[in-house]
């Protein structure tokens, strides 16, 4: 019984969410792809609906083999992507496992949502985006900006939707 009031309830926040826009692609679960190969991550996340609807968090997790001399290591984070309440706009505030809170305006172009960190160009910014590729298959790009210069690729992943 416990069970399916679990399920009812996950099912019933599902479909409880508001119009994601740039986001509603990223609604899911989603896997990870790569090589596992040493210096490798493995891992993956999960955009799902929460509070009826009202937010929509992400929930990341990376696994790195042990390589060089250095321990195995994981990294977590947590993202809640947000309305704003008297503008309406798309925002999200993240969270991780080493201590960093980044807030970040999303807005959509061509190549999918873009997760932009706000702050001036003089202080260290991170742009964070998705991109739809194929049937149930992302691009994910990381880049940071160093203080004053422009942005560079820190990170590049491919994800597929998990059926789980």
């Amino acid at each position: 019984m416990r069970r399916l009031i679990l399920f009812f309830f996950f099912v019933s926040a599902a479909f409880a969410a508001e119009d994601w826009g740039p986001l509603k692609f990223l609604v899911g679960n989603w896997i990870g792809e790569g090589t596992g190969k040493p210096g490798e991550a493995t891992g993956g996340f999960s955009f799902l609906p929460d509070l009826q609807g009202a937010v929509l968090v992400r929930r990341n997790f990376a696994e790195y083999p042990a390589q060089a001399g250095k321990p195995a290591s994981r990294h977590d984070d947590l993202m809640v992507a947000y309305r704003e309440e008297s503008s309406h706009q798309l925002r999200a505030t993240y969270y991780d496992s080493e201590g960093h809170v980044i807030s970040y305006a999303i807005s959509q172009s061509d190549k999918g949502a873009i997760f932009t960190s706000e702050g001036r160009k003089e202080e260290l910014r991170y742009r964070l985006t998705y991109a739809p590729a194929g049937a149930d298959k992302l691009t994910i790009r990381f880049e940071i900006a160093p203080p004053g210069k422009a942005f560079a690729t820190y990170i590049e992943a491919t994800a597929r939707r998990s059926v789980n």
